[in-house]
């Protein structure tokens, strides 16, 4: 079994949910190969028996390259299990209105399995001063407040459904 790992991100939290969850997938998935790419890298969804897709939100919606590789691969896309997930919310609390509308298209368009949305990571140093302006006009706190073990139980969660398709591939 193959399974795809593609993100986009713009500062690597993101990235380091899409790693870890393939790090999780690995795990329950003995003997799977499972490859995390940035969606820019990730052109040939083909080979693959899985995608999990998941981008940085930044005021509400999807960075633009995650949503031109779900438009690009949806038509192989709808042939596959598809989960999706979105990283950024912020705060200790995180709020269910935050999910981006573009993401709740795009899993209807790729008739994905599911979408889980995992709060963000927000570093001022990483930050150049037009962000750095946003933030500060919408008040979005500094912090990390990722959920490592609620990435790792979704992990989880992508592999109990993968189990059957990889004992009948």
């Amino acid at each position: 079994m193959k399974v795809l790992v593609a993100e986009a991100s713009r500062h690597g939290s993101t990235l380091a949910i899409a790693e870890a969850l393939a790090h999780t997938l690995r795990e329950e998935l003995p003997g799977a190969e499972v490859d995390v790419h940035v969606v820019e890298d990730a052109l040939d969804v083909g080979p693959y028996d899985a995608v999990v897709l998941g981008s940085a939100v930044y005021l509400g919606r999807w960075l633009e390259p995650a949503r031109r590789f779900a438009r690009r691969n949806a038509g192989e896309l709808l042939h596959k299990p598809v989960w999706l997930f979105s990283s950024g919310p912020l705060g200790e609390q995180p709020v269910h209105e935050s999910e981006p509308h573009d993401a709740t298209e795009i899993a209807g368009e790729l008739d994905a399995r599911g979408h889980e949305v995992f709060l963000g990571r927000l570093d001022r140093d990483d930050l150049g001063l037009a962000e750095r302006a946003v933030v500060g006009v919408v008040h979005a706190p500094y912090g990390d407040f990722r959920d490592w073990p609620a990435v790792q139980e979704w992990g989880r969660q992508i592999a109990v459904a993968l189990v059957p398709q990889q004992h009948a591939g």
